[in-house]
């Protein structure tokens, strides 16, 4: 009897300890603020602002070699990668057609020189007949006009000489700078046509050691971004190292497309080892402000709005100064932007406004404000908002 008395005791017991847990686990509990909130220390540094885009790499100086002649290709001096000097050969049309076409003006001329002769020898022959009246002023008249047209054909002529013999000399076309052949467009064999416009038959980077990168910025940048400003850029082809350039110009032509506006930025590239190439795309950030010893706030804690869950409607009133906290904005009458970030303060939430600068996107710049050096500003609540309880409605069919 004793021990069926003792059995049910402990049953008991146990029974009371399984309750008592049950009700201690799922009461609700009040977290710390301290345990609650992520905060970071404030503390001076430095901070750099730049601008992002997007560029293409290209030789400050490109020249395309055309042809003013067509012809058929019969010979190259020149490739892809070729190194070229001014005045240097690099193709030649077959000059057959160039050539009949020179003589036959040639030809043209010699006629033309003998009707001259000949008009001449009648124009002296008629002044001195008509000096001793054998002749009519008639006559005289026709053989000097005669002989002015003979001229006249015979300037003709030698203009179509000219003419001729320069295009059998631009069957040979040559390298009007020095640099390295960056495309080559024509084969042997290959039918040049040059009768509606110039074709390219070379293009040819002057100088490779020097280029530039051709940007788009958005307006919104645009304005920040001057003449002699530092810019750093990464290329696909050497995703491990960073390359220098400076801004060179901030040109005036804007482009819209699906009505955004943005202007061409060009940075200025030195390459002398050669490692940048015509064409890579280039990741380009442009240092437009920079500040040395300054207080700044991680960019979270301006993002950072304390949720009503975990406060009573005074006390958030009173963590808020008795306003619902703004977003980021500008003062009244003033230009500065206007931030606001939270401290603890006596376990809960304090709401301080700051006027802010300039910004990496990690850090922000503070200009002035009631904070100080090791002061904690909240950067996240890792208690979730708590869901309001709900009945399920009446379904409907």
């Amino acid at each position: 009897m004793h021990i069926k008395i003792s059995k049910n005791v402990m049953i008991g017991i146990l029974g009371l300890l399984v309750v008592g847990a049950s009700i201690w686990w799922f009461m609700p509990k009040k977290a710390s603020a301290e345990g609650r909130y992520t905060t970071v220390a404030l503390e001076h540094g430095a901070i750099t602002q730049s601008v992002a885009a997007n560029g293409t790499l290209n030789p400050v100086v490109l020249v395309s070699v055309g042809s003013q002649v067509s012809g058929i290709v019969s010979k190259l001096y020149a490739d892809f990668n070729g190194k070229v000097k001014a005045n240097q050969v690099l193709l030649e049309l077959d000059p057959t057609l160039n050539r009949a076409q020179l003589q036959q003006s040639e030809a043209n001329l010699s006629s033309a020189q003998a009707s001259l002769d000949l008009a001449q020898a009648n124009e002296e022959r008629a002044r001195g007949l008509f000096a001793q009246e054998y002749v009519t002023r008639q006559d005289l008249d026709v053989a000097v006009q005669a002989m002015k047209a003979a001229k006249a054909q015979f300037n003709v002529a030698q203009a179509q000489v000219v003419r001729d013999r320069r295009n059998l000399d631009n069957t040979v076309i040559r390298s009007p700078v020095s640099g390295v052949v960056v495309s080559r467009l024509v084969d042997v064999g290959q039918t040049v046509a040059a009768s509606l416009q110039s074709p390219t038959l070379f293009t040819i980077a002057q100088d490779l050691s020097h280029m530039q990168i051709d940007t788009s910025y958005a307006e919104a940048d645009v304005g920040n971004i001057r003449v002699g400003q530092q810019a750093s850029f990464r290329v696909d082809a050497f995703p491990n190292r960073t390359f220098r350039g400076e801004v060179k110009q901030v040109r005036l032509n804007p482009t819209t497309q699906q009505n955004v506006v943005t202007y061409d930025v060009v940075v200025s590239v030195e390459n002398l080892d050669q490692a940048l190439m015509p064409g890579m795309t280039a990741y380009v950030n442009i240092v437009v402000a920079q500040r040395k010893d300054v207080m700044t706030v991680p960019n979270a804690a301006l993002r950072f709005r304390p949720s009503d869950a975990g406060l009573r409607p005074d006390k958030a009133r009173a963590a808020t100064g008795g306003d619902k906290p703004k977003g980021d904005g500008r003062s009244k009458g003033d230009s500065v932007p206007m931030g606001t970030v939270y401290v603890l303060e006596n376990g809960q939430p304090k709401a301080v406004r700051i006027s802010v600068g300039i910004t990496d996107n990690k850090l922000t710049e503070v200009l002035a404000g009631e904070l100080k050096d090791g002061d904690a500003v909240i950067i996240e609540d890792r208690q979730p908002p708590a869901k309001a309880n709900s009945s399920p409605g009446m379904r409907l069919f």
